[in-house]
């Protein structure tokens, strides 16, 4: 098997990585949604090295990201675990920080209401929740670009789509998050950071 490269991932790394300096300040652990081939979390913990950073995905992405952790020379970055947004349980709490790049617009609406679910549940009071990735405001695409990719998105899977910032944001009210910051992103992407609410 050769090791799997995501070119996306090469190409927005280091923009997602400034912008998680600003945020994911202090030490804590990190989970990681879709973490595909772990290429994110070897270079995100190669210069945030207060932070541990717990990998997630379908178990078929697992022996690709293995052979990304095998030449990780640190031990910040934990062996993937199997999470499906589909499961009923994900059986983790009390993650200071969760984070997500390219994964919303590829689930279905349904599958991303469930996603918030799970995240509402295993982020701690005051958690951070960083979700990457392109989305549409006001009923309308923000550019060409990401009209066109949703045409693609659908041809591949009909349930899959650039998702509704206003659906988003419902589903994060529904499981005790609150908008933190909406931050605009090369190529038509935004960060979308959610925090959870602190628990008298």
């Amino acid at each position: 098997m050769t090791k799997p490269f995501a070119e996306s991932c090469a190409q927005n790394q280091q923009v997602i990585l400034d912008v998680l300096k600003t945020l994911f300040i202090e030490p804590g652990e990190v989970l990681e949604i879709g973490s595909g081939t772990g290429q994110h979390a070897v270079f995100f913990t190669e210069h945030l090295r207060h932070l541990n950073w717990q990998l997630s995905d379908l178990e078929t992405e697992h022996a690709g990201m293995k052979m990304w952790l095998d030449e990780v020379e640190h031990n910040r970055i934990k062996s993937p675990l199997v999470l499906d947004v589909d499961m009923p349980e994900w059986l983790l709490n009390n993650k200071d920080y969760i984070f997500t790049a390219n994964t919303t617009h590829i689930i279905s609406n349904l599958q991303a209401e469930k996603m918030f679910k799970h995240v509402g549940e295993c982020l701690k009071s005051a958690g951070l929740f960083a979700q990457y990735g392109p989305f549409n405001y006001h009923g309308s695409y923000t550019s060409e670009s990401n009209k066109n990719f949703d045409v693609w998105l659908k041809q591949r899977n009909p349930e899959s789509c650039i998702k509704h910032f206003e659906q988003i944001e419902s589903y994060a009210k529904a499981n005790g998050m609150t908008l933190f910051k909406d931050i605009e992103m090369p190529a038509n992407n935004r960060v979308l950071v959610w925090v959870k609410e602190q628990v008298p």
